[in-house]
């Protein structure tokens, strides 16, 4: 069965969860830079169960006169200017990275996604602030409304650090790959879905009772 013949547009109020994982240089979205961004697309396999489809990212050239807080970068261990770093500017990064989300969109019957994050507040600042600054009038993402893991991960999992969520799920964890945005953006995203799916077997399972 295809997957779009299982479209989401009715399990999230018309809302497609799309996982946004950003890294930046600092924590002002509208001083510091974008550095580097991924998004995961997740959707309905044949048994009705949410999974990975799609996974995009790039690295970001600084916007002009951004500032660079040296603490964040070597937290990340960007440095945003070495030349394998391949990165485009953002508008380019944004026309990118919301193709395939608007695509997504409109396969699965939904209105606009909505930005599934760890610190959804933090990532949706900086994409806000980045579509302002690129003046991107096609942002498929609700302006202000997210899903946020590190509560659901409180919920399902008696725990709140990505990390600790991950392994309390039963997923394996790469400290050495953690702060790149698509091994962030791929374990937050294996988590929404490992979440969504077990509240279906709960839901399942006391239709049974």
């Amino acid at each position: 069965m295809d997957i779009s013949s299982l479209p989401l547009g009715k399990r999230f109020r018309g809302y497609l969860p799309v996982i946004i994982d950003i890294e930046t240089a600092g924590f002002n979205p509208k001083k510091n830079a974008l550095l580097e961004i991924a998004a995961v697309i997740v959707e309905f396999n044949a048994e009705g169960d949410l999974e990975i489809t799609e996974r995009y990212s790039t690295h970001v050239i600084p916007f002009k006169n951004a500032e660079l807080d040296e603490s964040a970068l070597k937290f990340n261990g960007i440095d945003p200017y070495h030349p394998f770093r391949m990165a485009i500017d953002e508008d380019e990064a944004l026309h990118m990275i919301f193709r395939p989300i608007r695509q997504a969109v409109k396969r699965n019957l939904c209105t606009r996604a909505i930005l599934v994050g760890h610190n959804p507040a933090f990532d949706l600042s900086f994409l806000n602030a980045a579509i302002q600054r690129t003046q991107n009038k096609r942002s498929p993402f609700h302006p202000f409304s997210t899903f946020d893991t590190a509560t659901l991960g409180g919920l399902a999992y008696q725990e709140t650090v990505l990390a600790k969520i991950a392994k309390a799920a039963g997923l394996e964890w790469d400290n050495e790959k953690a702060h790149s945005a698509l091994y962030d953006a791929e374990m937050t995203a294996a988590l929404f879905c490992k979440i969504v799916n077990r509240w279906k077997q709960l839901e399942t399972a006391a239709g049974k009772l």
